[in-house]
């Protein structure tokens, strides 16, 4: 590995965003509900009580703010009490159980449903035919006037950063559910871009060996390892297109008009990762067909050689083949130099063969 592709490694090391677990009002581990929290005027409001249920009573009752619910894979009986509380569609409730859905968002009975797909680069020393280079997992979200439930399956995604980030601007977060899901949809993408340029690294890395002197033909199963990591990300990434299109333009009403603009930003950068993937994509094949030319004019060369030295065996082969080589003097037949004769002329016959195989790049 290079010294730059160790310095990009060692960067992401560093800034790769951690979960503060610390924080007050997160759930011991171990528990699908990861925060519960009432925002009023963008601000944390204290709530009377732990429950859901007690804070969504909190914030009808006043009438102002809502309810931003976080859960890490729930299991189906505790989604569906939440389902109750909040009215969620049960085809919606299916689907963020079970996970394993394509990126959208559906509108049921005046609630959005959103599923977005999280990536995750995983660090390697060197891409191999057997590496995980982007690990996936799921993230969905329930928005309706008075409430977000956001639920992630996987081991990584987490939105503790997220809330902590918009909670530090509460003019943002003042404009009501449809601001979080803004913040959701745009914190991953940015993962999307964050994945698209560390794999570019190994991209690097796979065609400097490919046009290098010491190239391995084993390099197409990393190059076929690539790609596939690639359409794993592509799947992530391309599907999610068209939802987030339609949230910038189509007007939605539980999406605040100020926030479809935030979501025209969040289209773009999706647009250039999406044109990044495919890019990635394009130059895999390239490399994939200039490695598989090298390897046929190895074959090649391999193939020359062989036919180079059959060409100079068949030299003693024919004229050993002509006598049988039982001498006695021979040839004609009983000639005192023939033994050694038939030798030299082999030999300088063998000699002059492999010159001019040599000459013309064949040994």
């Amino acid at each position: 590995m290079s010294v730059i592709q160790r310095l990009r490694t060692a960067v992401r090391r560093t800034y790769r965003r951690t979960v503060d677990l610390s924080h007050p009002a997160r759930s011991p581990l171990g528990s699908a509900v990861v925060n519960c929290v009432v925002y009023a005027d963008g601000v944390r409001r204290t709530v009377r009580g732990t429950t859901a249920e007690d804070a969504l009573r909190h914030v009808r009752r006043s009438g102002d703010g809502f309810v931003w619910i976080g859960l890490h894979e729930p299991a189906e009986k505790e989604l569906t009490v939440l389902a109750e509380l909040f009215g969620l569609h049960p085809l919606a409730v299916e689907d963020a159980v079970h996970a394993h859905q394509r990126p959208k968002v559906e509108e049921y009975d005046g609630v959005l449903f959103a599923v977005l797909k999280t990536v995750r680069y995983v660090e390697h020393e060197e891409l191999t035919a057997t590496s995980e280079v982007v690990d996936t997992g799921e993230l969905m979200a329930f928005v309706g006037p008075d409430f977000v439930i956001t639920i992630r399956h996987g081991g990584h995604g987490s939105l503790g950063p997220l809330r902590e980030a918009l909670e530090a601007v509460p003019e943002q977060l003042a404009k009501g559910p449809s601001a979080v899901l803004h913040a959701v949809a745009d914190h991953v993408v940015d993962d999307y871009l964050a994945v698209a340029d560390a794999v570019q690294t190994d991209l690097d890395a796979i065609e400097n060996a490919v046009f290098s002197d010491q190239a391995d033909r084993g390099d197409a199963g990393r190059i076929y390892q690539l790609k596939r990591e690639l359409l794993e990300l592509r799947r992530a990434v391309a599907p999610l297109a068209r939802p987030l299109t339609e949230l910038a333009t189509r007007p939605v009403p539980l999406i605040d008009p100020e926030i479809r603009a935030y979501f025209r930003d969040v289209t773009d950068h999706l647009a250039r990762v999406t044109e990044q993937v495919a890019s990635y994509d394009t130059l895999l094949d390239s490399v994939l067909q200039a490695h598989l030319a090298q390897v046929t004019v190895a074959q090649n060369e391999d193939m020359r050689k062989i036919t180079a030295w059959a060409a100079i065996v068949a030299v003693p082969t024919m004229v050993c083949g002509v006598y049988g080589m039982n001498f006695e003097h021979m040839p004609e037949l009983r000639w005192t130099y023939g033994y050694p004769v038939v030798l030299g002329v082999i030999a300088v016959a063998c000699y002059v063969i492999h010159r001019g195989f040599r000459r013309n790049g064949w040994l």
